[in-house]
């Protein structure tokens, strides 16, 4: 069977439905009719829809349809109980798939999106399931999975330098924020204004990026979270990039220096890209399709940048925990990091 267009299915507007969730035989029932109206093929059975593992911010569930007795095999994703408020909405983030896909940057394909509450409780979209592993602490140590750590930092580099040249004014991205230097700085500061309790090392950094803001920017589509853990390799290559939530138009050294950050290193922390390779595998590559220079002190500014950025997400994580919207282990100790963060802040900054 073909590939089915992608489809987007919208009906009533409105909050979630708390009394309705995934595993419910009725739910499955009404996901598959919504399948059989998007793909057009009148005999859809839901076989599995299984949580998967990962995803802290949003959930994805492992969907096996069965059409006309072809078997697929695609994703459903769809919020998490607490959201994050820097998340784009399913439909935009659905929207931001598509635009990466166009450009050939490897990443799902989005299929359906459904906006319909009465179908599963919450909006959703369903993707394609890529094949491989994306968790960051087997990718950096297991040698079986990442034969050749320079071949798929430099595959990292031509996927980030295509997705790269996507500009604003894209047909269907209008919604997305434009996050500059400055722009970020304000956010971490605004955000940071609301605690009660101070973090200094945070301010003395968000002092050190706003003195070394950089003067031009160039602005293009980023993904903010291209990292380690974010990506899938299969049979040693890169397979495709995950979880697009945080999208925006921005500096695309955005990119570069949150996946060159000491804290996506997992187990290989010498390796300054990602824990897979070095800079010498990466940026060469990277230049060269984007038609950018990185240099040392660019690399540097977004790296702590990155740091920044990283301490700002702990923290909300764990308010989220303390708040009691989403009670979890993870998130708990998600929050003690950002000594360690701070750390190595103040270590790239050169503080006294």
């Amino acid at each position: 069977m073909a590939a089915p267009e992608r489809i987007v299915v919208s009906a009533r507007a409105g909050v979630r439905n708390p009394d309705v969730t995934l595993s419910e035989t009725t739910t499955r029932q009404r996901l598959a009719k919504f399948i059989a109206r998007a793909t057009g093929e009148p005999n859809a059975a839901v076989v599995t829809l299984e949580r998967m593992a990962g995803g802290a911010v949003q959930e994805n569930w492992a969907l096996d349809v069965k059409l006309n007795g072809e078997l697929r095999h695609w994703v459903l994703r769809t919020d998490a109980k607490a959201t994050v408020r820097e998340s784009l909405t399913r439909a935009q983030e659905f929207s931001v798939l598509k635009a990466a896909h166009d450009a050939k940057v490897l990443a799902p394909d989005p299929l359906f999106l459904c906006e319909d509450l009465a179908v599963t409780g919450q909006r959703f979209f369903i993707m394609e399931r890529l094949p491989g592993v994306a968790a960051g602490h087997r990718i950096t140590r297991d040698s079986m999975l990442v034969p050749d750590g320079g071949r798929l930092a430099r595959e990292l580099a031509a996927n980030l330098a295509r997705l790269h040249h996507i500009k604003p004014g894209h047909a269907g991205l209008a919604f997305l924020p434009i996050m500059l230097a400055r722009d970020c700085i304000a956010h971490y500061r605004s955000y940071l204004d609301t605690l009660s309790h101070p973090y200094p090392a945070l301010e003395w950094g968000l002092r050190w990026c706003e003195i070394s803001a950089p003067r031009h920017e160039d602005t293009v589509l980023i993904h903010r979270d291209y990292r380690t853990g974010n990506y899938l390799v299969n049979d040693g290559h890169l397979a495709g990039v995950l979880d697009w939530e945080f999208s925006a138009f921005g500096n695309p050294l955005e990119d570069v220096g949150w996946l060159c950050a000491r804290c996506w290193r997992f187990a290989c922390p010498d390796l300054a890209v990602g824990g897979i390779a070095g800079l010498e595998d990466f940026l060469p590559e990277y230049e060269r399709l984007a038609g950018r220079r990185v240099t040392a002190g660019d690399l540097k500014y977004w790296q702590v940048m990155a740091h920044l950025r990283w301490a700002i997400i702990a923290l909300q994580q764990l308010e989220r925990h303390l708040s009691g919207t989403e009670r979890s282990l993870e998130l708990a100790l998600t929050g003690h990091i950002v000594g360690q963060i701070e750390f190595e802040i103040l270590n790239l900054a050169g503080a006294p």
